[in-house]
């Protein structure tokens, strides 16, 4: 029996993290984040995903594009990785990843860090933080009866 959950991209991010396991099992974390991201990218095609490498994306601050950032992988047009291959993520990686990922289109981005010691993956929604319209919280102005 399947359980049920309400993870955004469930089934997609569930074979983006057997492909992860995969890869980090063949390199165990020794070898370039430019090695992971080709390896990676032929495991997740051989699950039916589509793969975009190093594809360019706009990053927009109040609705103005401000920059361009490109992320190691996209999978389905949906979910957006960034690599790392260090000792462990750091603050710093985790604020500037939610910085790429609130400024983009995506609502889910994955920060996957193919350690020497472990494979660590950061997962992260962004939605509501981006409406282009801000919710109306008004006061009742009915007129005050006399």
């Amino acid at each position: 029996m399947r359980r049920v959950s309400n993870f955004l991209y469930e089934d997609v991010t569930y074979k983006i993290r057997g492909a992860c396991f995969k890869v980090w099992n063949e390199f165990k974390g020794s070898v370039s984040e430019k090695i992971i991201e080709n390896a990676l990218a032929i495991e997740l095609k051989k699950q039916n995903l589509e793969v975009q490498q190093q594809t360019r994306i706009d990053i927009f601050y109040c609705n103005q594009k401000v920059g361009i950032y490109i992320p190691d992988l996209i999978v389905n047009d949906i979910i957006f990785i960034e690599l790392k291959c260090r000792p462990f993520i750091s603050y710093v990686n985790l604020k500037q990843f939610w910085n790429y990922l609130k400024g983009s289109k995506y609502k889910l981005g994955l920060l996957i860090n193919f350690g020497p010691k472990g494979l660590e993956i950061k997962r992260r929604v962004c939605d509501k933080i981006r409406s282009n319209t801000l919710m109306d919280i008004s006061v009742d102005q009915r007129p005050k009866s006399a």
